[in-house]
C-alpha cells in the first residue's frame, strides 16, 4: 500500500479539513478548532460520527500571538511582522508557530499558573452581557500587572473552547490601555477573525479598511480571505485574492489553498483544477493540504486512477511527508468509493505511524473501523487507547460509543457508558444522548429512560435536548403525560440559551391529544408553549388554532 498513500488529511466535500502537519504549522487555529475540523469529515462519510468539539476539539496548541480560525480555516504562520501603535510603546513579541518560532519567544514553555487562573475567572462568568474587563482589572489590583503574553494566552484558551465573544472582549481591554501594549499584524488578523464571528462580516470589513497600510499584509489579507471563504462569498474572496496578488501577498501556497477549499465547498471542481494549474505555472510549492484537496477532488469526481496518480506525484515530492493522517485520509477516500479492503490496509498502515501522546488518531481509527464494519478492530483500538493514556477524555468515549451503537453493539455500549460514568470528571450530556438515541431507535424507551436516570444519579445535569430526545421516544408510544413531563423539565432549564419544543413535535402531540380527546394535556402543552415564548410566534399559534 505504500505506493498508493498520500500525506493528506480527511476531507468532507462541504467542509474541507486540514492535514495535521499543516494544522500544526498554522498557528492561527486553536487546538479544539483543529480537532473539530479534522473530525467532521469522518462523521459525514462514516456510519460512526467522529468526536465532537472539545469545548469543542479539537487539537495541537498554538501560540498566543495568533489564532484566526478558518473555514477553510487556515492561515500563514510565516514572517511575523511587528509594529508599534505609538512611538512610546514597548515591543512585545509573540511566537506564532508551534513548529517554528522564527526567532521569537516560545511562550508555550512558560508557566501556565498565572494566566490559567485569570482564564478560569473569565470563563466562569455566567452573565453573557457582563464584560470581562472587571475580572482583568480586579486581577491587576489584587495580583500583579499582566503582560501581553498573559492576556494573549487567555485569548488563545477562550478561542480554543469557542468563547469568541470573551476573547474579543479581552482584546478590547488590551486596546483600551493605549500605549501600554504593542500590536502587530498578527493581532490585527486575530481581531478581524473574532469580529467576523462575534459582530458579523460587515464589521470585520470595516475593521480591515481602517487598518493603517503597514498592517495590511499577508496576515490581515489572509484573515479577510478566510472570512469570505467561511461564508462562501465567492466574488469577494476572488477579488481579495486579486488584491493580495497585486500587493505581493499571495506568493505562497496558503491563499491558493483557501480558494481551492472554497471551490470545493461550492462544488466547482473544475475551478480546483484551474488553481492547481496556476500553482504549477507560478512554481508555488504544494503542501499536504494542497495534495489533500487535489486527491479528494479526484475522488469526488470518481476518477480513482487519477487520484492514485496524484498520490504517486505526492510521494515523489520530497517536501511532504506521509504520517498517520495520510493513511486515514486515503482510507476515507476508499470507504467513500466502496473499496473496504484497501481502506482496511490503509488503516493498518496508519496504526504503524501513530506516535507521541496524541489521542486524535485513536478517535479517527474508531470511527473508520466502524465504517467498514470491523467491531473487533474497534474494541482492539479501544484497548490500545486506554493503555496509552492515564485517562480518556469525553471525546474518546463519544467516539467509542458512537461506533458501538452504529455497529449495534448494545451490550458493549452500555458497558462503556457505565465505565464513563464511573471515571469521568465532567459528565457531558451529549454522551448520554448517544446511548439514549440508540435505544429509542430500537423502540426501547424504558431503557433510554434508565440511561438518563443513571446519568442524573451520577451527578450529571441533562440539558433540554436530552429531555426532548426522551419526549420524542414517549411520543412514538403515545404516552402523552410522559411527553409533557419531559417537556416541562426542558422548559424549566435555567441555562443561558432558551429552549422551545420543535413545531413538528407540537403538531404530533396535538394530534394524539385529539385522537384521545385529551383536553387537559392540550392545556398543559399550551402552558409550556406560553412559558417558552412560543405563542408569540405565528408557527405555533397556527398549530393551536387548528
Amino acid at each position: 500500500m505504500s505506493n498508493l498513500l498520500p500525506p493528506v488529511e480527511t476531507l468532507k466535500m462541504e467542509r474541507f479539513l486540514l492535514p495535521s502537519p499543516v494544522l500544526k504549522s498554522m498557528s492561527w487555529i486553536t487546538r479544539a478548532q483543529k480537532f473539530s475540523l479534522k473530525m467532521r469529515f469522518h462523521a459525514a462519510i462514516s456510519p460512526a460520527p467522529s468526536p465532537p468539539h472539545l469545548f469543542r476539539l479539537s487539537n495541537p496548541g498554538v501560540s498566543s500571538g495568533s489564532g484566526v480560525r478558518l473555514a477553510p480555516r487556515f492561515f500563514s504562520p510565516h514572517l511575523l511582522a511587528e509594529r508599534r501603535r505609538d512611538s512610546g510603546a514597548g515591543l512585545v513579541r509573540c511566537s506564532i508557530s508551534q513548529v517554528h518560532n522564527y526567532g521569537t519567544v516560545d511562550y508555550e514553555r512558560r508557566s501556565a499558573s498565572k494566566w490559567s487562573t485569570l482564564y478560569r475567572g473569565i470563563s466562569i462568568l455566567e452573565n453573557p452581557n457582563a464584560g470581562c474587563s472587571a475580572v482583568i482589572e480586579q486581577w491587576e489590583n489584587e495580583q500583579r500587572e499582566l503582560s501581553k503574553w498573559d492576556l494573549c494566552r487567555v485569548i488563545k484558551e477562550l478561542r480554543k473552547y469557542g468563547r469568541f465573544k470573551r476573547a474579543l472582549e479581552v482584546y478590547d481591554w488590551i486596546q483600551s490601555r493605549g500605549d501600554r501594549f504593542t500590536f502587530n499584524s498578527g493581532d490585527d488578523a486575530i481581531q478581524l477573525d473574532l469580529i467576523a464571528k462575534v459582530r458579523g462580516i460587515s464589521h470585520a470589513e470595516e475593521y480591515f479598511s481602517n487598518l493603517p497600510r503597514i498592517s495590511k499584509d499577508r496576515r490581515t489579507y489572509g484573515a479577510l480571505l478566510n472570512v469570505y471563504g467561511q461564508a462562501k462569498m465567492r466574488e469577494k474572496a476572488e477579488s481579495t485574492l486579486e488584491l493580495m496578488k497585486a500587493e505581493g501577498c499571495a506568493y505562497d501556497v496558503l491563499p491558493f489553498n483557501v480558494m481551492m477549499t472554497l471551490y470545493m465547498n461550492i462544488n466547482d471542481h473544475n475551478k480546483v483544477f484551474s488553481m492547481i494549474n496556476e500553482m504549477k505555472e507560478k512554481n508555488v510549492p504544494f503542501d499536504l493540504y494542497s495534495y489533500n484537496i487535489w486527491i479528494t477532488n479526484c475522488a469526488t469526481m470518481g476518477d480513482v486512477s487519477e487520484m492514485e496518480r496524484v498520490v504517486q506525484e505526492m510521494i515523489a515530492d520530497t517536501r511532504v511527508n506521509a504520517n498517520w493522517t495520510t493513511y486515514t485520509t486515503l482510507a476515507t477516500m476508499y470507504i467513500r468509493l466502496g473499496n473496504f479492503d484497501k481502506a482496511h490496509n490503509c488503516l493498518t498502515e496508519a496504526e504503524q505511524r501513530m506516535t507521541g501522546r496524541d489521542s486524535a488518531p485513536f478517535n479517527y481509527l474508531l470511527g473508520l473501523y466502524c465504517s467498514i464494519g470491523k467491531r473487533d478492530e474497534v474494541h482492539r483500538i479501544w484497548g490500545r487507547y486506554k493503555s496509552s493514556f492515564p485517562s480518556i477524555l469525553n471525546t474518546g468515549y463519544q467516539s467509542m460509543l458512537s461506533s458501538l451503537v452504529k455497529l449495534g453493539d448494545a451490550e458493549g455500549a452500555e458497558k462503556i457508558f457505565k465505565e464513563w460514568l464511573s471515571k469521568t470528571l465532567k459528565l457531558d450530556p451529549r454522551i448520554c444522548n448517544i446511548v439514549m438515541r440508540y435505544y429509542l431507535r430500537e423502540g426501547l424507551v424504558g431503557r433510554a429512560r434508565k440511561i438518563l436516570d443513571s446519568f442524573r444519579e451520577s451527578g450529571g445535569m441533562p440539558k433540554p435536548l436530552s429531555w426532548e430526545i426522551l419526549a420524542e421516544g414517549y411520543l412514538k408510544e403515545k404516552q402523552i403525560l410522559e411527553v409533557l413531563s419531559c417537556l416541562e423539565v426542558a422548559a424549566s432549564y435555567k441555562g443561558l440559551r432558551s429552549w422551545s419544543p420543535k413545531p413538528g413535535d407540537v403538531a404530533k402531540i396535538l394530534a394524539v391529544c385529539r385522537e384521545q380527546d385529551d383536553k387537559e394535556s392540550v392545556r398543559l402543552l399550551i402552558d409550556i408553549l406560553r412559558r417558552t415564548g412560543c405563542l408569540e410566534k405565528e408557527e405555533y399559534r397556527s398549530l393551536i388554532a387548528k
